[in-house]
């Protein structure tokens, strides 16, 4: 099959984290350590495995700071090299697994979890917080945080990857592909959200109007009692699509603590040599972007006592801040199969069932509009395009392999 696959170089992972910040263009380039390549089909002879055949997968941030470098050395232990990367996933089966019948369109819940790798569950799978799962480097499995992170399960940046029944989700015969693709993107917004913890009338921060950011948006707004509910976008279209996912307003990076000091009464101080910051602000504010920027963007604009959620993987910053004012820093990773937090209609449900009811909006079209396809074979343009999706006015940007020569092989 044809195949994008991350190999271990060191020199190139280097260049990468040296430049890549500064030079994006190079990642897409032979500095990236990526090749295009034919391997064999991966398979997991084990029951409540099937093949799948990728109809689309996503390429994500956590994917971009991967081949940049960027990401950080605690994640080593956790991945299985080499590995086709693609962890948002739409495909069908290819043959039946268990209670779906071959030609089922799903999309994947990416973490390997105890079930997936046939060991008895831990403490956080046995309640439900799956993606806290405590075995992610044993059993019957490579070591893997997620598919498209491990080596024997192949990523959506094949043709084809083998899944375990407990990762599928059907997908809604009103839902086409590029659809679909927002599935995993949505859950894991869903759990941000209901991660946030946030209280009736809360002011809430979003730094960042990527797909992240608007989808978390849309979670926020639709999921928890959140008063003002303010966005950090960059771009015209990033600016119209928040507010249409239920911002109370958009602004700028460079208007943001004026804005929430305005908003709040709060006072701004200004260190030597280093970032202004607020002495108040609003009361919770997620990172969905993972940059030092954007991180301490967060935790310079919350008030003592508030909190601060990671959506976006995060950058090394400064954490004076999450000290001196008591900031509660909570993480969000991936979603769950039992998201506890949730309420009313969608209380003891998964992260997926929920983000499913919420794409039915139709301010969603909007979004999926702004997603770009490509075969697996022009890569590069691919990764060129996420690197400046937000100026190109792009929310997402996704391989289809299907459309890919079969005949295509280049190693590099």
């Amino acid at each position: 099959m044809l195949a994008l696959e991350m190999f271990r170089s060191v020199p190139r992972t280097v260049a990468g984290r040296l430049v890549g910040a500064r030079l994006p263009g190079i990642l897409s380039g032979y500095a990236a350590p990526l090749r295009l390549t034919t391997l064999d089909a991966p398979r997991v002879a084990r029951p409540g495995w099937a093949r799948l055949r990728t109809r689309l997968s996503g390429i994500c941030g956590s994917d971009l700071a991967m081949l940049s470098g960027q990401t950080s050395l605690y994640f080593s232990a956790v991945v299985s090299l080499p590995f086709v990367p693609g962890h948002e996933v739409v495909a069908e089966l290819l043959e039946d697994c268990e209670d779906l019948p071959a030609g089922t369109r799903v999309v994947l819940d990416p973490v390997l979890t105890c079930a997936a790798r046939g060991v008895e569950p831990c403490g956080s799978c046995a309640v439900g917080a799956t993606n806290r799962c405590a075995r992610i480097t044993v059993g019957a499995l490579s070591p893997g945080l997620q598919t498209g992170f491990c080596h024997d399960t192949g990523g959506g940046w094949g043709e084809q990857l083998v899944a375990h029944r407990s990762q599928l989700h059907p997908v809604p015969d009103d839902l086409d592909d590029v659809q679909a693709l927002l599935l995993e993107p949505m859950a894991c917004a869903v759990h941000t959200a209901l991660r946030a913890g946030v209280r009736a009338e809360d002011r809430v921060l979003v730094s960042g109007a990527g797909l992240v950011g608007l989808l978390t948006t849309h979670a926020l707004r639709a999921l928890t009692p959140a008063g003002e509910l303010l966005v950090v976008a960059k771009h015209p279209h990033q600016r119209e699509l928040a507010a249409a996912l239920g911002a109370s307003e958009v602004v700028g990076p460079e208007e943001v603590l004026r804005r929430v000091r305005r908003a709040t009464g709060a006072f701004q101080v200004q260190p030597e040599l280093s970032s202004p910051y607020l002495l108040g602000g609003v009361d919770v504010a997620v990172d969905a972007v993972g940059s030092r920027r954007s991180l301490e963007t967060t935790l310079h604009a919350t008030r003592a006592g508030g909190r601060v959620v990671l959506s976006g993987m995060p950058a090394p910053a400064d954490l004076s801040a999450a000290w001196f004012r008591e900031l509660e820093v909570v993480g969000s990773y991936a979603s769950a199969a039992q998201e506890p937090a949730a309420g009313g209609p969608w209380a003891g449900r998964s992260a997926f069932e929920i983000a499913t009811g919420l794409l039915t909006a139709p301010v969603l079209a909007q979004v999926s509009e702004a997603v770009a396809r490509y075969p697996l074979h022009r890569w590069r343009e691919a990764l060129d395009h996420a690197h400046s999706a937000g100026r190109l006015g792009t929310v997402k940007v996704a391989f289809d392999p299907r459309s890919s020569p079969p005949a295509q092989q280049e190693i590099s």
